[in-house]
This record gives structure tokens, sequence and C-alpha cells, in this order.
């Protein structure tokens, strides 16, 4: 079964060693990652290839909604290693447009366990129910809560603990909110970048 996985892991293989024979030499020694990807568990979105990144290169969080919740030991194991292990200087919370999560948050159908997984989501459209339902269109709509939901995950970031001793300790490390186009594949910086305790406790 899935032998076209298989074969085009080995093509994969191969085509790296042919353009740098001792790639996964050195993939094997270290892992040196500059970035964490909090982002979206979406097949449309690859995080390593959205970025032009090697493997090696960005460390990974994904799940549905792109959601940083204080209370999921999964993401905060995550961010602790790569915080205080990994030492990254960059985490990027990725939100993209036309995110299903975010879509069945608001849609009133019920899935189940989905959720409330995706209950935060629906804390911020609660939040920002008059300037949502001002947005006649439903694409712009959802779009624009996606765009507040990284601006939210941002904030969870930024006030957890390890992130706050990094920066107490004076780790070099910033906090980045980005949403991912799949119409043109292209990344929209949200400007809500912080880099330190200052910076957060005036967020």
């Amino acid at each position: 079964m899935l032998e076209n996985l298989k074969a085009n892991n080995r093509g994969w293989a191969e085509r790296k060693v042919e353009s740098d024979p001792d790639f996964f030499l050195r993939l094997e020694r270290q892992q040196a990652p500059e970035y964490l990807w909090i982002g979206c568990s979406d097949s449309r979105v690859p995080a390593n290839e959205i970025v032009g990144l090697d493997p090696g290169e960005l460390f990974v969080h994904r799940n549905v909604g792109n959601l940083a919740p204080p209370q999921d030991a999964n993401y905060l194991s995550v961010l602790q290693f790569a915080v205080e292990v990994l030492k990254v200087k960059h985490i990027l919370v990725v939100g993209h447009y036309g995110c299903g999560g975010v879509r069945s948050a608001v849609d009133g159908v019920r899935r189940g366990l989905v959720d409330h997984w995706l209950h935060p989501i629906r804390e911020v459209w609660h939040e920002h129910h008059g300037s949502l339902t001002a947005i006649a269109d439903e694409t712009a709509r959802l779009d624009r809560l996606c765009e507040l939901n990284v601006e939210r995950q941002v904030r969870n970031v930024v006030s957890d603990i390890f992130v706050q001793d990094a920066w107490a300790r004076g780790q070099p490390l910033w906090v980045h909110g980005w949403v991912y186009s799949l119409a043109n594949g292209l990344i929209t910086d949200l400007g809500v970048t912080v880099g330190g305790i200052a910076e957060a406790m005036l967020d």
C-alpha cells in the first residue's frame, strides 16, 4: 500500500543527495532551527515550502485553526522545547484565509469534539461581533476573523511563562502574526510583532 508515497520519498531523497551530498549527514547531526511555526493543519499550507526552508530550518506545530491555547499540553510542550532547548529566535503564528476551522467555529453546525477545540475562535467572534457583522461579504468577514484569530493567538504566545521567562533572561525572541493566502501563495504580515516584555505589556 501507498507505494506511490514511498517512491516519492526515494526520489526526493535521491534529489537531495544529488544537489547536496552532505545534506542528510548535517541533518542527522543537529537540529538548529531559528523559527517556530504555529500553523493550521490544513493540507494546503505546507510550512517549509511556503517560506522556502529546508528540513531542519523550521520547527513546526500545527493544529486545526492555528491555535495557541494556554491549557493545551501539546502546544505548550512544543513551545517550551522550541524556546528553552532549541532557542528559536522567531515564533511565527500563521493563519490562512479560507480556513475551514475558522468557518466551522462560527457556522452553527455541530461537529462534536472539534467544537470544543474551536471555542477560542468563537470567543474572538463574539468579542468583535459588531465590526465583523458590519462586513457584508461573507468571505471578507471570515478572512477578517482569520486575522483576528491570529492576533489573539499571538497574545496567547507572548503572555506564556516560557516566552516571558526567555525575555526576562535576555534571550532574543520575537513573536509574529502572519496570514497566508491560498489564492496567491503570499504571506501578509499583520504588523503585531512583539519582541520583549515591555512591548507585550503595552499590547
